[in-house]
């Protein structure tokens, strides 16, 4: 098995406790990840669902659950009538800090199995593949 096959089963592995741990606190996964993206900016629906992948159908079903939360509001882009902009609301930002905060205490204790030099070299290499993420969204959003 390769070093990428290994880093490929590990985030979907991540990916898993990750959705547990915040199905068990009344969140999906596609819903933090909603309120992630929106916590960098309004957004149209059209842009939300090309960064996440999913049709505007399916991401206007995933939003109308976020608004009823109040984690997010819909308002109208101010010089485009067809376009509505989503914008995270102060709950929403309350509940993405909550939420941030669990899986980051689950992934300490992921990686508290660690020897201090291995655990360094973990959170670097997520560090690093957050920085490539963060560089591939930013290229798909300016394309």
């Amino acid at each position: 098995m390769s070093k990428n096959d290994a880093g490929v089963r590990a985030v979907a592995r991540l990916g898993r406790v990750f959705e547990k741990r915040l199905g068990d606190e009344g969140m999906s996964l596609p819903q933090f990840r909603v309120l992630a993206f929106l916590s960098e900016g309004e957004w149209a629906a059209s842009k939300v669902a090309e960064w996440l992948a999913v049709s505007r159908p399916s991401l206007t079903s995933l939003v109308d659950g976020l608004v009823e939360q109040g984690w997010v509001e819909r308002r109208e882009h101010p010089t485009d009538r067809r376009s509505v902009l989503h914008f995270l609301t102060d709950a929403g930002r309350t509940r993405l800090a909550e939420a941030t905060e669990m899986l980051s205490e689950g992934l300490d204790g992921l990686l508290e199995h660690l020897d201090d030099d291995e655990r360094a070299r973990a959170e670097d290499g997520l560090a690093l593949l957050q920085t490539a993420m963060h560089r591939h969204d930013e290229a798909m959003v300016t394309s």
